[in-house]
């Protein structure tokens, strides 16, 4: 059986789950996600417990809990904690402005770049050259800051672009004559 399968997860004080058998739905203070449920995984709620287990004997199903398993897990610390991710603009004028649901970006173009934020995700700039992502859902959290990145990824020369705050970039050396 799957490792990660196995290991129950511990429902904390405020969190709401429910499980039917089509849909797992989490709810908590940062809001409420919803799964669903798969056929080849069994899922007990009993005493603020979560437990996963394959509903048969197969690999397909083994590898269903585990997967299943740390999806939830990600559900339950998203409604409690939430998540979030970080990125540094590095370059000369390079700015960022969070106003509502829209992100303005200056990084070099002729234009300003505005992003969207999708329902359930809220965007900070402390400092003009810092984004600040977070929300309930991981997955959404960590797409959002890939797409944000892909719109100036650091280019190799001299690092200039978007880069997550843990990011080292390594700079090529440039063509000798």
């Amino acid at each position: 059986m799957s490792r990660v399968g196995k290991m129950p997860i511990a429902v904390p004080q405020g969190v709401d789950v429910s499980v039917t058998a089509d849909q797992i739905t989490v709810k908590g203070a940062q809001g409420t996600l919803t799964r669903s449920a798969h056929p080849l995984v069994s899922v007990s709620n009993e005493a603020g417990t979560l437990r996963f287990a394959p509903a048969n004997e197969t690999a397909e199903a083994d590898a269903m809990s585990g997967t299943l398993r740390a999806l939830v897990n990600n559900m339950v610390t998203g409604v409690s904690k939430g998540f979030e991710r970080k990125l540094n603009l590095v370059g000369v004028g390079f700015r960022a402005q969070a106003q509502g649901q829209k992100l303005n970006l200056q990084i070099g173009f002729s234009h300003p770049v505005v992003k969207d934020m999708p329902a359930g995700i809220k965007v900070a700039c402390p400092t003009p050259t810092e984004i600040v992502i977070t929300g309930a859902d991981r997955q959404v959290v960590g797409q959002l800051a890939a797409e944000v990145r892909a719109i100036r990824p650091p280019e190799p020369y001299k690092g200039k672009g978007i880069r997550y705050s843990d990011e080292r970039v390594v700079l090529k050396e440039t063509k000798k004559k």
